[in-house]
């Protein structure tokens, strides 16, 4: 229950949570439809695929225009959190996605999606999502920023290492597409701002709509390239969805509670580890395996957003009947 005497929030905080909330909200719809019509209109659509690389970078260009060098002094100051996250980043999505296939005795096409939407970088999303969940937003930033600089040496390494027996893995090939869509776009970004910090503080209000865009269009893309598949396909692939995205959100959460980490630093690691970067793993699916193994992204990247506000939606009920500061909670 909220105190009756405490002072308003400032009108700008209001309208900043509301703005939000709304992006959370009509994300995975966008997402969803762009699905749609990936499904019914996959003749057309499918001959876009050569886009799908482009976007990507397009999308990881616009992630590094929200970033700024003091997003990385946490390392320095707080590097036990953001060790703690980039570490069960890697460990648990990876693990719980194999895991997962390998309990739904999955064919090795979706296990290979579903591994490799665990072994790509944490999503832009989650820093959003980390906002309503009243969680450490630098935190989460950093954890994003250092996971994704990361992702072109240990994503090929571990999908290679977890599916290779199932289907041929170009690894070097992977992370050579990767430095090219990932660290590039993200380091120019990066730079870009640095050197013209107004004209791209004018840009960051546009930014989530201009990614939710870019992803929309990969998901229909991707769809359309696998859609014979899909309606067989479609409800398995949902339940690995599910679960996968359940034992990151669950499991992120204990590794902070269990090595001490306060409510807001769990919080963070829960939707780091839980939320992934999905359109990345789509793109490679459908670039080095098939457009089969990019299902399990594209529905992820639907997913992931509805389960993250359902999740900041418990957060914030919890906070409003505990009293006292959030890190006090136990």
């Amino acid at each position: 229950m909220t105190d009756p005497l405490a002072p308003a929030p400032p009108p700008t905080a209001v309208a900043e949570e509301r703005s939000a909330l709304r992006a959370v909200a009509i994300f995975p719809m966008l997402v969803l439809a762009a699905g749609v019509i990936g499904y019914f209109f996959a003749e057309p659509l499918s001959g876009l695929a050569g886009f799908i690389n482009p976007m990507l970078g397009l999308i990881m260009f616009g992630m590094g225009l929200t970033l700024r060098l003091p997003d990385f002094t946490l390392v320095i100051t707080r590097p036990l959190p953001v060790l703690l996250g980039v570490l069960a980043q890697y460990a648990v999505m990876p693990l719980a996605g194999l895991a997962v296939a390998t309990a739904l005795n999955l064919p090795d096409e979706l296990t290979v999606g579903v591994v490799l939407v665990g072994c790509v970088p944490g999503g832009t999303a989650s820093n959003v999502v980390a906002y309503l969940a009243r969680a450490d937003v630098a935190l989460s930033v950093t954890m994003t920023s250092i996971s994704t600089l990361l992702a072109p040496i240990v994503t090929p390494l571990l999908t290679l290492w977890l599916v290779g027996a199932r289907l041929p893995v170009d690894a070097a090939g992977m992370a050579v597409s990767m430095v090219q869509i990932v660290l590039v776009p993200v380091i120019l970004g990066l730079l870009v701002r640095a050197f013209l910090p107004r004209a791209v503080a004018a840009l960051l209000p546009v930014l989530p709509w201009f990614s939710v865009a870019a992803i929309s269009i990969v998901v229909a893309i991707v769809v359309s390239l696998s859609a014979e598949r899909l309606i067989g396909a479609g409800l398995i692939v949902l339940a690995a969805v599910v679960l996968h995205n359940g034992l990151g959100l669950l499991l992120g959460y204990l590794a902070a509670r269990l090595t001490g980490q306060p409510e807001r630093v769990a919080r963070t690691v829960a939707i780091e580890v839980g939320m992934q970067n999905s359109g990345l793993a789509s793109g490679l699916a459908a670039t080095f395996f098939t457009p089969t193994a990019a299902l399990p992204g594209a529905v992820f990247s639907v997913w992931h957003n509805l389960s993250g506000a359902l999740l900041a939606a418990y957060f914030r009920s919890r906070d409003a009947r505990r009293p006292g500061p959030t890190d006090s909670a136990t």
